[in-house]
């Protein structure tokens, strides 16, 4: 068993089905594959069957920052699930390189670092510090598709 899967059972965590959008068409790939590096799309928080995870709506607001956290816990996982997907084996990730986190803020809401912190905390456990190390942003969005809190995309290094 690889090295990354036998840490995910450990931790208790498994990794969702792919999205099933609420309405629509979404003409992209979730993981660009281009010479050593998957570029990932933004994801959403994923219930286990690909459906979008509750609660939905503004962080501050309908969302408190703890569900957010959660929120950007679960749309690491959906990520994970995409490069599992894609690579066949996330034991093929050397580094994550950058992540881009987007919180659908309401007005006043400032602590989009800590929400994102969801995101990072679970690829660090994960992976660990050497290659779940990642450069990242944080900002907070007028809105976001599907009114989810959360959205997170990023590039990761792979080996051949």
């Amino acid at each position: 068993m690889a090295r990354i899967e036998e840490r995910l059972i450990a931790l208790g965590l498994t990794l969702p089905a792919a999205l099933k959008p609420p309405a629509g068409r979404l003409p992209f790939a979730f993981v660009r594959l281009v010479g050593a590096r998957a570029f990932i799309s933004g994801h959403a928080p994923l219930n286990p069957d690909g459906s979008l995870a509750r609660p939905l709506g503004k962080v501050g607001r309908e969302v408190s920052a703890d569900e957010a956290y959660d929120a950007a816990r679960l749309t690491g996982l959906a990520i994970l699930g995409s490069l599992s997907r894609a690579l066949g084996d996330l034991d093929r990730i050397l580094a994550w390189s950058r992540v881009f986190g987007m919180v659908n803020a309401a007005p006043g809401f400032n602590t989009m670092p800590s929400v994102i912190n969801g995101f990072s905390d679970l690829i660090l456990d994960v992976f660990g510090p050497d290659v779940g190390a990642h450069a990242r942003s944080a900002v907070g969005m007028a809105e976001l598709p599907f009114d989810i809190p959360v959205e997170i995309e990023g590039e990761v290094e792979l080996a051949a």
